[in-house]
């Protein structure tokens, strides 16, 4: 008898470590969607500012935002460059990602 409660505990343990490590590697895998979001959304906006593509360069940020599910939390365009910061949430958990898109900063 004493086996069997044994061999129930570390069954409960390992299928709670498992989902603990999907989960884990869910939230890993959408990070990365977010910042290759972020990254989409700066490039975007750094084109718009550019004149390489039409219209304003945060619209054109918060159009690549929406795609993936985030919106725009902050944009700055300064010249070329753009800084986009997205927002979103992975279940009950804000994350944001942010990336900068334009020419190499002047040696």
């Amino acid at each position: 008898m004493a086996g069997s409660v044994a061999a129930v505990g570390v069954l409960g343990a390992s299928l709670a470590l498992g989902l603990g490590l999907l989960n884990v590697g869910a939230a890993s895998a959408w990070s990365q969607r977010l910042s290759g979001a972020a990254d989409h959304a700066a490039l975007a906006a750094a084109d718009a500012a550019s004149g390489a593509i039409t219209g304003a360069p945060c619209e054109r940020a918060a159009r690549v935002a929406d795609t993936a599910g985030a919106v725009v939390a902050s944009c700055e365009v300064d010249g070329l460059v753009a800084t986009v910061t997205l927002a979103a949430r992975f279940g009950v958990v804000p994350a944001t990602a942010t990336a900068r898109a334009g020419p190499p900063p002047a040696p």
